[in-house]
């Protein structure tokens, strides 16, 4: 049965996923002349994947997000690679948040029908 309490939760990992993004993806960009710095990226279709699955979400609750940044060691870092990357990365945010912003709609559309 579907509850917007789940949905909530769902929004709010995938919004720690793209804030956890964002600091790889900066770093990445602060740190490409870094001598041995190794680029680093999460992989969301990876992660949410297995999204569903309670074991993971209950993992991700109490890891965290930032548990779950890979370094990928072969992969070059190219500016124009990771600011197009921060870009997808604000596009997933901005609907994200929307979505989350839908979801305190309906609760207070209940709440107030049911007043």
């Amino acid at each position: 049965m579907y509850t917007p309490l789940d949905s909530m939760g769902k929004v709010g990992l995938m919004l720690d996923l793209v804030s956890q993004r964002q600091v790889a993806l900066g770093s990445n960009l602060a740190n490409m002349h870094t001598p041995g710095y190794v680029r680093r990226d999460i992989n969301f279709q990876e992660y949410l994947g297995s999204m569903n699955s309670p074991l993971e979400t209950k993992l991700s609750q109490r890891l965290g997000p930032s548990a779950i940044i890979e370094e990928r060691y072969q992969e070059e870092i190219r500016p124009d690679k990771e600011l197009m990357e921060l870009q997808n990365n604000a596009l997933l945010y901005s609907m994200a948040t929307r979505r989350m912003s839908n979801i305190i709609t309906e609760m207070k559309t209940v709440i107030n029908v049911g007043k």
